[in-house]
């Protein structure tokens, strides 16, 4: 048989059977803003937001890298421009626009197949 020796007082009994009330009712309103369709496409919203700032961040600090590098291999300690190398990445530059600019003026004169 179970336990019957409970002595509080019916009035004590009826004050916890309110309180416990009250809170089932916290948790139930907790439970149904938690499973909330805005609630639950915010905290994805949240999520991907985190995400993309973490990426970005890596990203960053991946480009600051590589132009770091890039630029210690045309300066020389001081900061001093090296001609030895820019000379020569800047002849290959001229040289890959140049070329650009030859095939689209050929293009434009109707150098290339027509469709008819």
């Amino acid at each position: 048989m179970a336990d019957t020796s409970d002595t509080r007082t019916p009035a004590q009994i009826e004050a916890d059977i309110r309180r416990r009330r009250e809170v089932l009712a916290e948790t139930l309103d907790e439970l149904g803003v938690r499973v909330h369709p805005k609630t639950i496409v915010g905290d994805a919203k949240a999520k991907v937001a985190a995400s993309v700032d973490n990426t970005l961040g890596r990203a960053y600090v991946g480009v600051t890298r590589v132009v770091s590098d890039v630029k210690a291999q045309f300066t020389d300690e001081e900061g001093a421009p090296r001609l030895e190398r820019v000379v020569p990445a800047v002849l290959l530059v001229a040289g890959v626009v140049g070329l650009v600019a030859v095939g689209a003026q050929r293009r434009g004169r109707g150098g290339g197949r027509r469709r008819r």
